[in-house]
């Protein structure tokens, strides 16, 4: 199924029924900037149960912790970030972690019959283009109902 591109706020999906927002999270547990803040207007559940991660030291490339926010609602926390910073030339999303990511997502949103709603995830401060996550979204979930969306300018 292709994805499908809106125009409004990912963490206010445009479907009934269960729902996935998925977004990409550092492997180093500092959680304060780009989408996490939207999310974290929305609910507290997120960011608790990815600090509990960091404390424990489960903040592993490729993991997928999914949150229930609220009945129908879940939210993926995606670890697809290695660090926060360019290192080496190399910006902080990782593609491989994000394939494993998206993997992960896409059985979880058969298991619950959900849609998967998101930003343009891995291309804002992970420094990813969407030349290049756009096709493992393709690889990684075929068959799911996959919304994009960017913000209205």
């Amino acid at each position: 199924m292709p994805i499908r591109y809106v125009i409004g706020d990912a963490t206010i999906p445009a479907r009934a029924g269960r729902k996935i927002i998925a977004h990409v999270c550092n492997d180093i547990g500092v959680w304060g900037a780009g989408f996490v803040l939207a999310v974290s207007r929305r609910w507290l559940q997120p960011r608790a149960q990815y600090m509990k991660e960091k404390a424990a030291q489960s903040l592993k490339l490729g993991h997928v912790t999914l949150v229930r926010v609220e009945k129908e609602i879940w939210v993926a926390n995606m670890v697809a970030q290695r660090d926060i910073r360019v290192r080496h030339g190399l910006p902080p999303i990782r593609y491989d972690a994000l394939l494993e990511c998206l993997k992960q997502l896409g059985f979880h949103a058969h298991q619950l019959s959900a849609t998967i709603h998101m930003p343009r995830i891995g291309c804002g401060l992970a420094g990813g283009e969407w030349s290049e996550v756009e096709p493992l979204l393709l690889e990684a979930l075929p068959g799911a109902e996959v919304f994009v969306y960017d913000l209205p300018r």
